[in-house]
């Protein structure tokens, strides 16, 4: 994992990057990605958008057990 951005993470940013992959203003915090109609091809631009906004790589697998904004907050948040 990098940590090359300092920006921090916030759940309002990251549930941004859900609606604009997802194309829909359904998020909240506690939304599910998957359950948003979101698949593995999506969640890779998601995990994309992270990387770029935050710094922070973050796998699949992590993604699939935190498919929340507020739960991928908290990974970033320990990744760094």
């Amino acid at each position: 994992m990098s940590s090359v951005d300092t920006t921090p993470a916030d759940t309002e940013g990251v549930a941004a990057i859900f609606r604009r992959v997802l194309e829909t203003d359904e998020v909240a915090a506690d939304s599910d990605f998957f359950l948003l109609g979101g698949d593995s091809l999506i969640a890779t631009r998601v995990l994309s958008a992270l990387a770029r906004t935050y710094g922070v790589e973050l796998s699949f697998e992590d993604f699939v057990l935190a498919p929340t904004p507020a739960a991928l907050v908290e990974l970033i948040a320990g990744a760094r």
